[in-house]
């Protein structure tokens, strides 16, 4: 047996002092020669120190405990032993060898103490994994708490297609991804065996609704954005479509030329135009642009996905813009006007435009002639167009001035028909009655139409011989019918003057006695100021109260909506006014009790007098008495004359 399984073999309470010596061991012994360095002693019987269950050898000595190694000898020989292993350390990733499957886990060696276990189920992949093959693992613990090296393979993946991404993110490469399945907001990608996050918005260049198309799919992809901290990557399938179509944008703009024509079609309609795809480029046709003629919205015109030709009319290299036309394609109407389109001749047009001037009627496709508001009818009274035309309506009209070269056409409608004012005299006389329609009311006065084309205008002062209007709606509106008188013709300037309060005598010729100064007559205050009231008055008259007019006896004011006497003070006809007061009322009461006190005194006193006198002639002898008498007599019609 050789010296190692002698060593093995030794007394228990050998090996135990063996043991018990291992700390103070200073001598050597060179394993794998046959020359040995010792301290020999003679066996001697000793008592050695209580030992701990495995503290009971010392290597350090030999079997027959007569040799020990060195302490340099002893760490020489550690460090042969300890460099056999390989030196890991936990997240470190090592290359290992398969050297055992089983139903379960796979056995692996990475040349460290002790072989680790990973599952089965990270080797899905592989499903020809045998022994012998070299796979990469990460050490997750080199001793767990049950003193096991636990290694992981999924780790190891994720780490290096980590490491991956962060480096095609860096340089922009290309990768290939499997889409694995439908998340909220977009698709789970699998790249280099890590899932990323594919957005909606990144799929393609235009909208995807149905996620589920793309679940199983390998696709082409770019690394957008990653995320450090939790190591989370965002791909885009969209970046690589943009880029092809920029590719193609710089080929298409390097050989675009203006008046080129291109096959588009068209992809998007809008309220101002509509975008063409150009193969890779989008260009914009504007509606202004579409056709000769006028034209509400593009889709009268266009439909999408419609492939038609267009002409290059302009372009931007650097804000990569393209400006198309399709009425180009064909000749200005104006330019190939016929002949037959003349000054003179009676046309049928369709109102494509209002303004405040006039009204743009379209005679055919990019030919228009312009309807001024003077000559939509012979009437001088002011026509709104925008209440005249309607778009879309027709219209005849009468061409009157035609200019080819400045594109420019004015028509008249009025023309149609001859000018009624010239025998104007003849079908309205002066002081002739006529029925008329209210087409306009302005502060000053009311438009009435008689005939098409005829018409003047009531003056608010010529609407009621009674009443005073701020303004004329307060008596009329329009559309109302009215009757009217014809005051004046100004045929010149094709006016009427016309009258509607002269259709009745003048009322005031009759009413002045009725309103004489002094009259009194019962009113309502219809309203008040700071100057004064307005009365209600019979037979439709308004009267004016002055403020120190309203006073009442009790020393109060007649209000608002209150009925009252009131005397007329002022009656005056041609200025159609009438001044009332309440006051003067009652004070012209007291004013005539005291008149006729007055003269009752003075009846008495006269009375008196001749009493007197009377008593004067008959007495021929004073006395005392007939004296004191008469003293009081004189007495009393003095009080009587001095108003006591």
């Amino acid at each position: 047996m050789s010296d190692e399984n002698n060593i093995l073999n030794l007394p228990a309470g050998q090996a135990g002092s063996n043991a018990d010596a291992q700390e103070n061991a200073s001598d050597s012994v060179d394993i794998g020669t046959e020359t040995t360095t010792a301290t020999t002693t003679a066996p001697v019987a000793k008592e050695y120190p209580k030992q701990t269950p495995h503290d009971d050898f010392d290597w350090s000595i030999d079997k027959r405990n007569v040799a020990s190694y060195s302490k340099e000898e002893k760490e020489k020989y550690d460090n042969v032993y300890d460099n056999t292993f390989v030196a890991i350390t936990d997240g470190e990733l090592v290359n290992g060898i398969v050297v055992g499957v089983t139903k379960t886990d796979v056995v692996i060696n990475i040349g460290f103490k002790s072989d680790g276990l990973v599952s089965l189920n990270e080797f899905r992949d592989i499903p020809t994994l045998k022994v012998g093959d070299e796979v990469e693992v990460m050490v997750v613990e080199k001793e767990d708490r049950d003193g096991h090296l636990n290694l992981s393979r999924k780790s190891a993946r994720i780490t290096r297609a980590w490491e991956r991404i962060v480096e095609v993110h860096k340089t922009g490469e290309v990768i290939t991804g499997t889409v694995t399945s439908k998340t909220k907001g977009g698709l789970i990608v699998d790249v280099f065996g890590m899932e990323t996050f594919l957005p909606g918005s990144q799929i393609d260049v235009k909208p995807v609704t149905d996620y589920d198309q793309f679940v199983g799919k390998t696709m082409e992809f770019k690394v957008v954005k990653i995320n450090e901290t939790i190591k989370n990557a965002v791909v885009s399938h969209k970046a690589l479509i943009e880029s092809d179509i920029e590719a193609q944008r710089a080929e298409i703009m390097s050989k675009l030329e203006k008046g080129q024509v291109l096959e588009g079609t068209v992809k998007n309609i809008t309220d101002f135009g509509a975008f063409m795809d150009l193969g890779g480029l989008d260009g914009l046709l504007y509606i202004t642009d579409i056709s000769w003629g006028r034209i509400s919205h593009p889709s009268e015109v266009l439909k999408l996905d419609e492939k038609i030709k267009v002409v290059v009319l302009d372009f931007d290299d650097e804000k990569k813009r393209i400006s198309l036309g399709l009425k180009q394609l064909t000749p200005h109407p104006w330019d190939i006007l016929p002949e037959t389109i003349a000054e003179g001749l009676e046309v049928s047009g369709k109102v494509v435009n209002i303004e405040d001037y006039g009204a743009f009627l379209e005679i055919m496709p990019g030919v228009e002639g312009l309807v001024h508001v003077s000559e939509i009818t012979w009437a001088n009274t002011p026509i709104n167009a925008k209440e005249f035309f309607k778009l879309g309506d027709e219209h005849k009209a009468k061409i009157v001035t035609l200019d080819k070269g400045s594109r420019k056409m004015s028509l008249s409608i009025k023309q149609l028909s001859d000018d009624p004012w010239n025998d104007i005299e003849t079908r309205f006389p002066e002081n002739s009655r006529h029925a008329g329609l209210v087409k306009n009311i302005t502060p000053y006065g009311v438009f009435v139409e008689l005939a098409p084309g005829i018409g003047g205008m009531i003056h608010i002062s010529d609407l009621s011989w009674l009443k005073r209007f701020n303004h004329p709606s307060e008596y009329t509106k329009v559309a109302e019918n009215i009757d009217v008188i014809i005051l004046g013709i100004d045929k010149e300037n094709r006016k009427l003057q016309l009258g509607h309060k002269q259709l009745e005598e003048d009322p005031w010729n009759t009413l002045q006695d009725t309103f004489a100064v002094g009259s009194v007559h019962e009113g309502t205050v219809s309203r008040k100021d700071d100057k004064g009231a307005i009365v209600h008055l019979s037979y439709g008259l308004e009267g004016f109260a002055p403020n120190r007019h309203l006073s009442k006896e009790d020393g109060t004011s007649v209000n608002a909506e209150e009925n009252a006497e009131f005397m007329v003070i002022e009656f005056d006809r041609n200025e159609k006014r009438i001044v009332v007061s309440h006051s003067r009322i009652w004070e012209q009461v007291k004013t005539d009790e005291k008149e006729a006190a007055k003269k009752e005194a003075k009846v008495e006193s006269d009375k008196t007098k001749k009493t007197i006198k009377t008593m004067q002639s008959k007495v021929e002898k004073s006395t005392l008495g007939d004296l004191g008498a008469l003293a009081e007599i004189k007495e009393k019609l003095k009080k009587e004359e001095s108003g006591e």
